[in-house]
C-alpha cells in the first residue's frame, strides 16, 4: 500500500512549536494568563524552575512579541511581565489545553 502524500507542515506552525515546546513555556504563559508579572511570581507559580530557566524563557517569550518587559521606576527596580496583544491570542489555546488535561 502506498503512502499518500502529504502537504509540508507549515513554517508558522512550526515556529509556534519550536517556541512551546520548550519546557516551561506552557506554564509561563499559564501563569502570565493567570495574572503573575512579577519574577517571583512566575517562580512561585511554577514550582521548581530554575531561576536561570526561567530568565531564558521570559527572555525568548519576550523576543517573540508574546510578553513585554517593563522596567518600572521604583526603589529597587522592578520589572514586569506582561503578556502582549499577541500574547493574549494564546489565551484561549492555553485555558483549552488546561481543559483537556483534567
Amino acid at each position: 500500500m502506498r503512502c499518500r502524500r502529504r502537504e509540508p507542515v507549515p513554517e508558522e506552525v512550526r515556529r509556534a512549536a519550536g517556541l512551546l515546546e520548550r519546557r516551561w513555556t506552557l506554564s509561563i504563559l499559564y501563569a502570565s494568563v493567570d495574572g503573575a508579572t512579577r519574577f517571583n511570581e512566575f517562580r512561585e507559580a511554577l514550582g521548581r524552575v530554575p531561576p536561570a530557566t526561567l530568565t531564558a524563557r521570559l527572555t525568548e517569550l519576550v523576543a517573540a512579541g508574546l510578553l513585554e518587559r517593563r522596567v518600572l521606576d521604583t526603589r529597587p527596580p522592578a520589572v514586569e511581565y506582561r503578556l502582549t496583544r499577541r500574547g493574549r491570542q494564546f489565551e484561549p489555546l492555553v485555558r483549552e489545553l488546561v481543559r483537556c488535561a483534567r
